[in-house]
């Protein structure tokens, strides 16, 4: 069905998943167990604020880098169509766009994602990042990889996405506000929750249980990488 009828008609949420929340906890030295004990099958969403252990995307990852890697990839493979290109709030209507645009980083706000469609480009990246050590082996499901880029003073409006599995947002440069809402059945058990999630943080969040917005809190752009996971 299309989107908007999926949200429509989805079954109601257990209210377990947020009541009595009322802050989005932080911690470190999260065990793959404990991960699935606490928050995998709870839906509760966390902060691990040492997840990115031997990365170096925080030091090697900027839109110069993003840029001449892209730039780098064949022109068939530029615009594959299974690589879905989300844009919101700009004028850019391709990554190359915006990579090829002097201006792109001066303008304000506009937020993009894509997903990492090119074997060869994937392979660079994951040179710099790999799986959060907090997932389980099997865990991880890098078909659904993404990079997202969003602009200082960017704020995305409140949705809830049509996905099949939880998820994890490494935050890499920027800082970036969490705005979590209980879905409507949840509106009179459950309260909202903001968090922000800084440089070196991932936050694990189910985003198609949790209605959602993001802003970009710094001075920098804001760039990400996440992935679904399994938990079954």
């Amino acid at each position: 069905m299309p989107p908007r009828l999926v949200r429509v008609f989805r079954p109601p949420e257990d209210c377990t998943m947020c009541r009595g929340l009322h802050t989005v906890e932080r911690v470190d030295k999260l065990s793959p167990a404990a991960f699935q004990d606490r928050y995998t099958y709870t839906g509760r969403p966390v902060v691990v604020t040492d997840a990115m252990r031997n990365w170096t995307a925080q030091q090697v990852f900027n839109f110069r880098f993003l840029k001449r890697l892209y730039q780098q990839l064949p022109p068939q493979n530029q615009e594959a169509q299974d690589c879905q290109l989300v844009v919101t709030n700009s004028d850019f209507s391709s990554l190359g766009e915006v990579f090829n645009s002097s201006q792109a980083q001066k303008l304000q706000p506009w937020h993009i994602g894509w997903r990492n469609c090119d074997e060869r480009a994937a392979a660079i990246l994951r040179q710099h990042y790999g799986r959060p050590y907090f997932l389980p082996p099997s865990g991880e499901n890098t078909k659904l990889e993404w990079i997202y880029l969003g602009s200082p003073g960017y704020r995305e409006t409140m949705h809830i996405d049509v996905v099949e599995q939880p998820s994890w947002q490494a935050q890499l440069r920027g800082s970036k506000r969490w705005f979590l809402h209980p879905p409507p059945e949840c509106y009179y058990q459950c309260e909202s929750l903001e968090v922000t999630v800084e440089p070196g943080e991932i936050i694990v969040v189910d985003t198609a249980r949790w209605y959602h917005e993001t802003a970009v809190v710094s001075d920098e752009l804001s760039i990400t990488v996440g992935a679904q996971f399994d938990f079954t």
